[in-house]
């Protein structure tokens, strides 16, 4: 009996086409086919008939158990009664892998690619060729496909395609490039982003004296993948066209040793089940190793910053967290880093920097999501992974629905390759969970405004200000050296009032670029004599008071009043017994507050002249405290307020000198 999935599904026996044209048993026999000689279970089965009719119906089992009666009636009667075989909890399909076209076209495409890569392109192509032959149309064509069919699909188009540019391969190199324009150019109009197909007609047409084409050919690539990707051509496909522009001769082809499609280290696709042992001899043949398909490299880390400086002590500790592990040691965790800090203290540009720096062992691809953990709508965790999820390569049916299936799949996804994972703004630990591989090969950046307590083995690094050398040459940067050197003190003291924040010095930068005439010096007079120094801290998107405003937002309404009441303290720095004394709580309840305040990087914690452990608010904090504070004494009645309501027994938060605890 001869078995094909590749095209319509047929089992041929006496020249006759045996399956039945009923559609759901048309499931059935598929699905036993492409996973023959293994127990395919009943809820597999019932789950991909039934997968779009509202679920299964209550006699779904007996129906299930009349379509196998039915196929096992049909094969009887053709002399293969013996095949369709019960199993506790499920059935099997007990064939040789010799009578099934796809383990034929498997065998073929692999002895082809061994060919090709021991340098023998004729028989390389020959066997390719004779491989393709077997294909009469879509995998599956005339079945109805669940998800589990589907992916089986799916799979098979992937290596139908690999064997297809295998081949292309083979013929470039016996020198047929003129032969190969017209199939290559109908190609690429059906795969209008396929790098490596184009890359293939820009060689052709290049060898065919064609150069002009050829380079017509990259830039409508380019186009293409700008247009609806946001990203430039791979560095490969960029050496081609160089190559062109140069006139080069191009003698390398695009295959493995080019574009490393072939890494049986990191197959993405898991191969149709082999045989499994049962307690019936099976017919056996030898299972060819499944050809690799194509991975999806994602490229998502955000342009760095040009003017980026400083924080080199940060990049050093960091940068040691993620490094490979030494040699001899083996790492079974997933590295994490997490940035934290105040509002404007740069922790996405860190990030960012950070990426940028060690992208290149990431081979695998770079994942970055914003998740907006600081805002009043934060993204669903479930949304970013269905964003990582289709940027891997998952074609969205094959996306399952809920947040731990989806966080599964990432880490399938991610499995056996070098991912790296940039989290964005992430409100607490517990959203970044669901969003981490399980890969050691992989890591993770997570920038937050809040202090992680993430897991034993996890490194944080909680962002401070720039130091003053360094605030004065990004200061520099953003002026120009020609001005900061005509002004050097005024800088000096301009980096100064910003209190080393990145943000508050990119506005004040910002300010003097768009405002030539106006000289450092008047602007830091401005600073100094406004009564809201914030207010110059302002320019197009960027804004410091907004960062802080968030950062209010999310605490609630006693904690917003503990923090304007504290900016009553001496700038320099204050105890808890001080803090105590000023709200009349006991210290341990002011301390859970200040903790939460600290957390947010709100106040920080500093060491006093006596040794003691203090807190102080960061300078350009404490002005923001006491606009909130004098805003309002000065309206007389409770100052707007975003978070939690009060609780019961909470006052007025600036009536007197006291708050009192529920």
């Amino acid at each position: 009996m001869d078995l094909r999935v590749l095209g319509p599904v047929e089992m041929i026996h006496d020249g006759r086409n045996i399956v039945p044209t009923a559609p759901k048993p048309r499931q059935v026999i598929s699905l036993l086919l492409l996973r023959r000689n293994t127990v395919v279970r009943t809820e597999e089965l019932i789950d991909e008939l039934w997968e779009g009719d509202g679920g299964p119906p209550t006699s779904a089992m007996t129906t299930l158990q009349t379509y196998v009666y039915k196929l096992r009636k049909i094969l009887v009667a053709h002399e293969a009664g013996n095949v369709l075989r019960t199993r506790p909890g499920g059935y099997l399909l007990a064939v040789p892998n010799s009578a099934l076209d796809l383990c034929r076209f498997e065998q073929a495409a692999c002895e082809g690619q061994a060919l090709l890569e021991s340098d023998h392109p004729a028989q390389a192509s020959e066997k390719l060729a004779g491989a393709l032959a077997l294909w009469r149309g879509q995998a599956l064509a005339d079945v109805v496909q669940g998800a589990l069919l589907s992916s089986y699909a799916t799979r098979l188009e992937e290596l139908r395609s690999r064997a297809l540019e295998l081949r292309i391969e083979a013929d470039l190199r016996l020198g047929q490039h003129r032969e190969l324009i017209s199939e290559l150019k109908a190609l690429v109009l059906t795969k209008p982003l396929h790098e490596h197909l184009h890359a293939s007609l820009m060689i052709a047409l290049h060898r065919s004296g064609r150069r002009h084409e050829a380079l017509e050919t990259y830039r409508t690539l380019r186009r293409n993948m700008i247009d609806e990707l946001g990203l430039e051509p791979g560095a490969e496909l960029q050496e081609v066209h160089q190559a062109l522009l140069s006139d080069s001769a191009l003698h390398r082809t695009p295959g493995p040793s080019a574009f490393d499609p072939v890494d049986r280290e990191r197959t993405t696709l898991p191969p149709v089940p082999a045989p499994a042992a049962s307690d019936e001899p099976l017919p056996q043949a030898p299972s060819p190793v499944p050809l690799v398909a194509p991975e999806h490299i994602p490229s998502q880390i955000p342009a760095d910053t040009p003017d980026f400086c400083g924080r080199q002590g940060a990049i050093e500790e960091l940068t040691s967290r993620l490094a490979p592990p030494e040699t001899g040691t083996q790492r079974t965790a997933t590295p994490i880093v997490t940035i934290s800090g105040l509002p404007g203290v740069g922790k996405t540009a860190l990030a960012v920097h950070l990426a940028h720096r060690i992208r290149a062992r990431f081979d695998g691809g770079q994942l970055y999501a914003r998740l907006e953990g600081s805002s009043t709508a934060p993204r669903d965790p479930a949304d970013v992974l269905d964003g990582f999820l289709r940027a891997l390569g998952i074609a969205p049916r094959r996306i399952p629905e809920g947040l731990e299936e989806r966080g599964a799949a990432l880490r399938s996804a991610t499995a056996g390759r070098r991912v790296l994972l940039v989290l964005d703004d992430v409100a607490s630990w517990a959203d970044a969970r669901a969003l981490l591989p399980g890969d050691a090969g992989c890591a993770v950046i997570i920038t937050g405004r809040r202090r992680f307590h993430g897991p034993a083995g996890s490194a944080g690094v909680d962002l401070d200000p720039m130091g003053r050398a360094d605030s004065v040459r990004l200061l520099t940067r953003l002026v120009g050296p020609d001005r900061a050197q005509r002004e050097q003190q005024a800088i000096d003291r301009l980096a100064a009032l910003s209190d080393g924040l990145p943000l508050a010095l990119r506005c004040l930068g910002g300010r003097l670029a768009t405002l030539p005439e106006l000289s450092v010096a008047e602007l830091v007079d401005q600073l100094a004599d406004a009564e809201a120094p914030l207010e110059l801290m302002r320019i197009g998107d960027l804004d410091v008071r907004s960062g802080f405003d968030t950062g209010y937002a999310g605490l609630n309404r006693l904690q917003q009043g503990v923090f304007r009441l504290l900016a009553m303290l001496p700038a320099e720095g204050f105890t808890t017994e001080a803090a105590s004394e000023l709200l009349g709580w006991e210290p341990s309840d002011v301390a859970r507050v200040l903790d939460r305040l600290a957390d947010e990087h709100l106040v920080k914690a500093v060491r006093q002249a006596d040794g003691h452990l203090g807190y102080a608010f960061p300078p350009l904090v404490l002005g923001y405290a006491r606009e909130r504070l004098m805003s309002a004494l000065a309206g007389g009645q409770r100052a707007p307020w975003t978070g939690d309501g009060p609780t019961a027994g909470e006052h007025h938060p600036w009536s007197g000198n006291q708050l009192t605890m529920a």
